[in-house]
């Protein structure tokens, strides 16, 4: 899961020889309209309905086109998802965590977060597609590490090196299994649809994931992973 951040925007090189400016605003402009659709129509009809040539027809421009700069629709839905909820920047450009030094509250405060945005048909349904897309597709599935999953859990490491810092957890917590109780069980939860996303749901999966993680004898705290 995410939080959105705020990232600089595509800056334009008005410096550019007389003849460049013309062709290179064309590219942008088709860029920005091809992710612009993959995201629109996913949300409508779905992944499996999705194609190159739908989105080509909402984007005005040729399948030719998509072609050049994607090798298939998922990749294509990985770019507009980025863009749309994490800005140019990616999520390598995120702020992070919110740190005010109590781990309890600003890990609430993410997964309230987090499931706000899940409640929001703009921002789940595209990721819903985009998991889909993951799971059927290696290449996708490691950009999408890469690009996103990698860059956004070691934000989350981050936090809870701070909290290691100030003694709220473990000096020898392994961060990888502290990360996967806090938030897989959100995942899960959306993932499989078992059970509402509330905001007390959040608040109930930080204070048990903290109190096991917390617990001297917990093996979460007994094999370090920084």
């Amino acid at each position: 899961m995410s939080i959105r951040s705020v990232s600089s925007r595509v800056g334009y090189d008005h410096a550019m020889p007389p003849f460049e400016p013309n062709r290179s605003r064309r590219s942008t402009a088709s860029h920005i309209a091809i992710l612009d659709a993959a995201v629109e129509l996913v949300a409508d009809v779905g992944y499996g309905r999705l194609s190159i040539e739908a989105i080509a027809t909402r984007a005005g421009v040729g399948k030719q086109t998509i072609y050049r700069w994607w090798p298939s629709k998922g990749a294509v839905l990985l770019d507009a998802f980025l863009r749309k909820n994490m800005g140019d920047g990616g999520a390598a450009s995120s702020p992070g965590l919110p740190d005010t030094g109590d781990l309890d509250a600003d890990l609430k405060t993410v997964l309230r977060a987090t499931i706000e945005e899940l409640h929001d048909p703009t921002f789940e349904k595209p990721l819903r597609a985009l998991t889909v897309a993951v799971l059927t597709d290696d290449a996708l599935a490691e950009e999408y590490l890469q690009r996103f999953e990698a860059p956004t859990r070691e934000l989350k490491k981050q936090r809870l090196r701070s909290a290691q810092e100030s003694g709220e957890l473990p000096d020898d917590l392994d961060l990888d299994a502290a990360l996967d109780a806090i938030f897989s069980p959100l995942t899960q939860r959306w993932l499989f649809r078992t059970g509402p996303l509330t905001a007390d749901y959040a608040d109930r999966t930080v204070e048990v994931a903290l109190d096991g993680i917390r617990t001297g004898d917990s093996a979460i705290s007994r094999s370090p992973s920084r």
